[in-house]
Formats: C-alpha cells, sequence, structure tokens
C-alpha cells in the first residue's frame, strides 16, 4: 500500500483537494435549491480544521456553502466537500489515514500522532466507532454497499473500503474521499 506518511505536508495535495471542492461547490450551486429551484447565494463558513501540516492559504479553512436567495425558503445547502468530513475539527484526510491503522491504537502510534498533528487517542477511539457504527448505520453505506462484490468488511472500515480503489499513490484515498463526499453535504432551513 502507497505509503501516506507525506501526504499532510504536501501543499499541493490539500490544494487538489481545494479544486475538487470548488467543482463540487460550483456544482450545486448551479443546481440551485432543491425546495424551490431559487438560485443560490454564497454563504460560506469559517472553519478551523486540524491536522495538515503545512502551511496552505485561509481559502483552505473555509467551507463551502449556499443559502437560497427566495423569501421564505432561505434553505441552506453545503455541496459534498473532500476536505472535510461532516462536523469533525480534523482535515477528512487525517480521519481517514489515521483510522487505517490496521493494528489498532497502540501507545507509541498515539504518540507519534500527537507529535505529527495532535490527535488524542479518545479522539481515534472515536473516528472507530463512527466508521465501525455511524457509517455503517447511514443509508448512504446501506445503499453504497451493494456495490462491492466481495462485500467490505465493515471492521476494518476504511482500509477494507480503499483496498477496493484502483490507481496508484494517492489516487485510491483520492477515490475514497470522493466516494464518502456524499455523507459530507447537506441540507437545511435557514432562520
Amino acid at each position: 500500500m502507497y505509503s501516506y506518511s507525506s501526504l499532510l505536508c504536501d501543499a499541493r495535495f490539500h490544494n487538489l483537494l481545494l479544486a475538487f471542492d470548488r467543482d463540487l461547490a460550483a456544482a450545486a450551486r448551479e443546481a440551485g435549491c432543491g425546495l424551490c429551484g431559487g438560485a443560490l447565494h454564497c454563504a460560506r463558513y469559517w472553519r478551523k480544521p486540524r491536522g495538515r501540516a503545512c502551511p496552505v492559504g485561509p481559502e483552505h479553512d473555509q467551507r463551502f456553502s449556499f443559502c437560497c436567495a427566495v423569501d421564505g425558503c432561505r434553505r441552506r445547502a453545503t455541496p459534498p466537500s473532500l476536505r472535510f468530513l461532516g462536523r469533525k475539527v480534523y482535515i477528512a484526510t487525517v480521519v481517514v489515514l489515521v483510522s487505517m491503522m490496521q493494528h489498532g491504537v497502540t501507545v507509541s502510534r498515539v504518540r507519534r500522532l500527537a507529535a505529527d498533528v495532535g490527535v488524542d487517542r479518545r479522539t481515534v477511539a472515536r473516528w472507530r466507532i463512527w466508521w465501525r457504527e455511524v457509517f455503517t448505520a447511514s443509508g448512504f453505506w446501506q445503499a453504497a454497499r451493494a456495490s462491492f462484490m466481495p462485500p467490505v468488511d465493515d471492521a476494518g472500515l476504511p482500509a477494507t473500503l480503499i483496498a477496493r480503489f484502483a490507481g496508484d499513490g494517492v489516487e485510491p484515498l483520492q477515490a475514497l474521499l470522493r466516494f464518502i463526499s456524499p455523507v459530507t453535504a447537506g441540507w437545511s432551513h435557514a432562520r
């Protein structure tokens, strides 16, 4: 398997994820409001993402989001993202890579993670629970898992899932982030 250790320090990788997110945001904006079809106005919000080990511009800390322009609707649309995994404070890449540790969390790995990106062992434990319980129970995974044959072993997520994506180097990770991006999207009514 590809060594992902240098990705968190690679500004080109983070720029690529930002470009993917811009494309997803443009498609969502062009589609309009999912409730009334109205135009969507930019309503980005700032995040304080953890885990990026390289300097990048402030645009990397903005989550793309939109709000319907029609009075009475004002529905918020947050398109899928390859950079952010829902409301988690760590970037999606960190959540995936740290969760992929196949042999569990050892004291030495927790020390190394704490030094590299500041991930606490309790946070890692929560991510493992998220992959094995919350993600596997989601409607997205219940529908999407049928596309894999043989079935993906839920107990080994996300490592067992990334192994299903072809490519060299970072391509399987990008494919996994793209695959799970619908989990990161959301619609709500603004007040």
